[in-house]
């Protein structure tokens, strides 16, 4: 089973080859292109790109099927990143 942090990297690489939802997730998070790479360090960036896909259903299930992550891996993730107890990393 894949980590938190690997599912957000999953996500992060997944929203490059969708540039919509790219431009998008960067306009809500306020987030510049040129900084994504030194904004990956940060947990807070991670828990928000996990959060960005459980906010959207369609969003995340596009994700799921184009990635083959199941939706309870993300919501794991989102748990994990966000502080939430009951889940592991």
């Amino acid at each position: 089973m894949k980590s938190a942090d690997e599912i957000a990297i999953d996500i992060l690489a997944w929203l490059a080859n969708e540039p919509e939802l790219l431009s998008r997730f960067l306009a809500l998070t306020g987030t510049d292109p040129t900084a994504l790479r030194s904004a990956i360090a940060d947990p807070g960036f991670m828990g928000g790109l996990v959060a960005f896909l459980m906010d959207h259903e369609p969003t995340l299930m596009a994700f799921c099927q184009a990635t083959g992550t199941a939706p309870e891996d993300v919501v794991r993730a989102h748990a994990a990143l966000s502080g939430h107890s009951g889940f592991e990393d």
